[in-house]
Parts: C-alpha cells; structure tokens; sequence
C-alpha cells in the first residue's frame, strides 16, 4: 500500500444455533462424619456406587472422570477452648459426559439414587460433541456481519470496498442452556432435562482496503 491508500476496520459478529447433543453433567459427594476414616470411606463408597450405575446404564470410562478429591477436619469455636475439631468432611466430584440425552433423566434419576443423602448435582449444561459444523455457520455469520456493515461505511465515505487486508478472529464462544446448581431433591420422580438448543457465538476483525 501506498502512503495516500485508506483502509477501513471493522468487527464483525454472528451466531449459529442448533440442537445439542451432549450434556455435561457435574456430581458431587460430600460425606460429613465423627471420623475421619468413616468420611473419607463412606464418600469412596458413594463414588464408587454412581460410577457403577453410570457405567450400567452405558456411560464409557472414557466419560467419567474424577476431577476433584478433598478431606479436611471441620472445626468449631468454643470459648475457652479455642478450636476444635467438630468432624470431618470428605468429598469428590465426577465430571460425566452423557451423549444419549433422551435417557438422562432417568440416568441422573439413578445416579442420586445410588448416591443417597451423600450426593450433590453441581449443575449440567448442554453442549455439542462436534462443534466444527456449528462453529463454522457462526464465523460466517460473523464474516458477513463485517462485511455489510464495511460497505455501509465505505458508502457513507464515498468510496467502496477493495481487498481484505487481514483477517483477526476473536475467540467465539458456545452458549449452552445451563442449569443452575441443584442439592439432591427427595421427590422420586426423575427430574425433566429439556435440551432445548445451544448456540455458538463468532468474532471477526476485518480491515479492507478502500477505494476511490
């Protein structure tokens, strides 16, 4: 480009929408004992008991996975005596991916049954187990965003459009439907999971040449 050649920057964003087909899916133990061995037991037990029905109902070892593991001692304040220990508190977290979404309840139904007074559902989101095809309407979205709103500014300079100099995609984004954090509920009926639909978010920096 020559030291007279104008250029024109412009961001642009878009969307693309579809329907989910996976659902990550976080479970949580928490054991409060006397004892330290009957806390940290009884939470391995747990554990054990959701994975095993996971597995049942043909979740992949591949799609659990154990990604948090605590034990601490709970203390209490008492005058006079300071701090004392009052328990103690065992926990874990499995992080489970459940790709067959019209037998979640049902799985999730099971998952707390096995878990008993013990389990926590930290909260699902939806997402998708093959994101190229939906990132890909998204960043032309995105690319056709820039480059109408480019060509309205170059027609309100007076000039038009020429090359694209450079291109700068910003980091996207997926919008799963989440599900705010839940205890484990006493009903026996299965809770709905409506997957409902996820989208995924684009962003493009654009600069163009522009022309007399």
């Amino acid at each position: 480009m020559t030291e007279t050649s104008r250029s024109l920057s412009v961001t642009g964003s878009g969307t693309a929408e579809a329907a989910p087909d996976l659902l990550l899916l976080s479970i949580g133990v928490e054991c409060r004992r006397p004892g330290v061995d009957a806390a940290y037991g009884d939470a391995a037990r747990a554990s054990s008991a959701i994975t095993a029905v996971l597995r049942e109902h043909g979740v992949p070892d591949p799609d659990i996975t154990s990604s948090g593991l605590n034990l601490r001692a709970e203390v209490s304040w008492q005058e006079g005596r300071g701090q004392l220990i009052s328990g103690y508190l065992a926990s874990s977290t499995l992080a489970v991916r459940l790709r067959d979404l019209a037998a979640a309840s049902g799985l999730i139904a099971a998952a707390v049954a096995a878990g008993g007074d013990d389990v926590r559902l930290n909260g699902l989101e939806f997402g998708f187990a093959h994101p190229a095809a939906v990132q890909a309407r998204a960043r032309e979205a995105a690319w056709n965003d820039a480059r109408t709103a480019a060509e309205h500014f170059a027609s309100l300079a007076g000039a038009r459009l020429g090359r694209a100099i450079s291109v700068t995609q910003h980091s996207g984004m997926t919008s799963p439907i989440p599900l705010a954090a839940m205890q484990r509920a006493v009903a026996s009926e299965p809770l709905t999971v409506e997957a409902g639909g996820s989208s995924v978010t684009a962003a493009v920096a654009v600069v163009w040449e522009l022309l007399d």
